[in-house]
C-alpha cells in the first residue's frame, strides 16, 4: 500500500489541515492521526498538530498534499485505507473517518443460524414480555459471540433497563444460544422520551 493509499485525505480535509498549520506560529508542524478507541460501538479518533519534539521513535510518517502525517505504531494497522474528510453540517463541523478496519455495529447484513436463534428469542420471548411496558428490543449485531441490542419505547431511558438486560434478556438469549458470551445494550437511553420507569 502506497503512502497515498494508506490514509486518504479529501480536498476539503487537506484544505482545513493546511489552514490550521498556517494559523499556528510553531515551526515544523505535522499532523498526528491516531485511533483512541477502536470500539465498533463508537470508534474514536484524534488528529492534532505536533511539533518535532513530540514525535516518537516508532512513529510512521509520510507526506500528504501540503503537510506531513505522523501515525503511532499502535494505530497504523487500524488506519490503513482510511478516508478522512472535513464535513460541515447542522450538527457541527469536523473530520469524518471512513475506516474499513472498524465496522460500526449493524453495518453488515445479519444472517446465519446463530443470528436466527437470537432473533427468534427476541421476537418470541423477549418482545412479548417487554411489550406490557410499551417496550421493544431490537437486534443490532452479533460479533465474536457477543450480541448487541437496542431497547426502544418504554425501555429507552427506563430506570430498570439494566435489570431487564441482565436478569431477563441476557439469560433468555444464553439459554437458547449457550455460545453467546455476553449481551450488550447499545441504546442511547438519554434520548428516551417516554420511559416506563423514569
Amino acid at each position: 500500500m502506497s503512502d497515498q493509499d494508506f490514509l486518504i485525505f479529501t480536498d476539503a480535509a487537506c484544505e482545513r489541515i493546511r489552514s490550521f498549520i498556517e494559523e499556528d506560529p510553531a515551526e515544523g508542524l505535522a499532523v498526528r492521526v491516531s485511533v483512541q478507541n477502536a470500539s465498533p460501538i463508537a470508534p474514536e479518533y484524534e488528529m492534532a498538530l505536533i511539533e518535532p519534539f513530540e514525535r516518537e521513535a516508532k512513529d510512521q510518517s509520510f507526506d500528504a498534499p501540503g503537510f506531513e502525517v505522523v501515525i503511532d505504531a499502535g494505530s497504523a494497522d487500524m488506519l490503513a485505507g482510511t478516508r478522512i474528510d472535513w464535513v460541515e453540517s447542522l450538527q457541527g463541523s469536523g473530520f469524518h473517518f471512513n475506516n474499513p478496519n472498524i465496522q460500526p455495529l449493524g453495518s453488515k447484513p445479519l444472517d446465519g443460524p446463530l443470528v436466527d436463534r437470537v432473533r427468534r428469542v427476541i421476537d418470541e420471548q423477549i418482545n412479548p414480555g417487554v411489550a406490557s411496558h410499551g417496550g421493544t428490543v431490537r437486534l443490532v449485531d452479533v460479533r465474536d459471540n457477543v450480541v448487541y441490542v437496542t431497547m426502544g419505547g418504554g425501555c429507552q431511558g427506563c430506570g430498570m433497563a439494566s435489570v431487564t438486560l441482565t436478569q431477563g434478556i441476557k439469560q433468555m438469549i444464553r439459554d437458547a444460544a449457550p455460545e453467546i458470551v455476553d449481551v450488550q445494550d447499545v441504546t442511547d437511553h438519554a434520548a428516551g422520551s417516554n420511559p416506563y420507569y423514569a
